[in-house]
């Protein structure tokens, strides 16, 4: 019998988002809602880029650099990915 895990261990959309802050990293993410909601309620943070899934990992990949190649900075910033 194969063993289901349901949300064990993951950490919190904030602690994740605290997490990359410190860091000084932009978050990557595919969870969506979650984090468009942290951005409206918390938008001091070093950078949110929300995605949704997309097969082709290459187009994605060129799509993500295109939207913030030109950005210096993506502090306090929402980035939204789509697919095409």
């Amino acid at each position: 019998m194969a063993r289901l895990y349901a949300n064990e261990n993951f950490p919190l959309p904030t602690e994740v988002l605290e997490y990359a802050s410190s860091e000084g990293r932009a978050l990557l993410t595919l969870n969506r809602r979650h984090f468009v909601k942290l951005h409206k309620s918390r938008p001091v943070h070093a950078g949110i880029i929300v995605c949704v899934v997309d097969p082709d990992f290459k187009g994605q990949a060129h799509r993500i650099h295109a939207a913030i190649v030109e950005w210096a900075s993506l502090n306090g910033t929402l980035v939204r990915i789509n697919r095409i």
